[in-house]
């Protein structure tokens, strides 16, 4: 089993990064938070930036081809609400990633131990009765982490890429969860005029939960 890899951030999408460790690259699903946190880690150094993921390892067998699909996390929290959420029923490894890229661990965690439904719910794919599933059944677990609950959003405004390689970053992280591209590009496009300064990593948050 991996528990972390370590080596150079040699690739990084929304949705998708490559670590190249020992001359392997390896490549990993993210959500947004890990993305946020591997692309401040980018910009903030001279060199090459060096990213320690935790590891979730998905192991697919018994079909015409076995396969491993690699989820990577900033930090072990993060993995660990992934952990928990993909044992709730109806919630699969894409919809649990979704969740942890419209909300933070520390918020994901304040909703949690609130029973806020009505939060879980905006975020596509998750109906009533799978956010009252959600909270039902991890409460306790999400308590017994230490995660210190967080009741707001944050809402940082920071100057992103232009806005042409905004959108195509955020099209192309939203069709990695599942969307497709036309309704993507329509719901990133009305985003972006509204305000065209917004990093990728927000413009992706806010789109999931408008598309349709």
């Amino acid at each position: 089993m991996i528990d972390y890899i370590k080596g150079e951030l040699a690739e990084l999408q929304p949705a998708l990064c490559v670590v190249e460790a020992s001359g392997v690259g390896y490549a990993l699903n993210i959500s947004l938070n890990t993305y946020e946190a591997l692309r401040s880690r980018q910009q903030g150094g001279s060199g090459p930036a060096v990213a320690k993921l935790f590891v979730h390892e998905a192991i697919v067998t018994g079909g015409r081809d076995d396969s491993i699909t690699l989820y990577g996390f900033a930090g072990r929290e993060e993995r660990e609400l992934y952990r928990l959420l993909i044992t709730v029923s109806g919630v699969g490894a894409n919809t649990a990633r979704m969740i942890l890229s419209s909300l933070s661990p520390s918020e994901l965690a304040g909703v949690i131990a609130q029973g806020d439904e009505r939060v879980l719910k905006s975020v596509k794919g998750i109906g009533l009765k799978t956010a009252q599933r959600i909270i039902v059944d991890l409460k306790d677990k999400v308590a017994a982490l230490g995660l210190q609950p967080d009741g707001g959003h944050a809402d940082a405004q920071q100057a992103g890429a232009p806005v042409s390689e905004t959108h195509h970053e955020a099209v192309a992280a939203l069709t990695m969860l599942g969307f497709s591209p036309a309704p993507s590009a329509k719901v990133v496009g009305a985003i972006l005029k509204e305000q065209p300064l917004l990093p990728v990593e927000q413009v992706v948050k806010m789109a999931l939960k408008m598309i349709k």
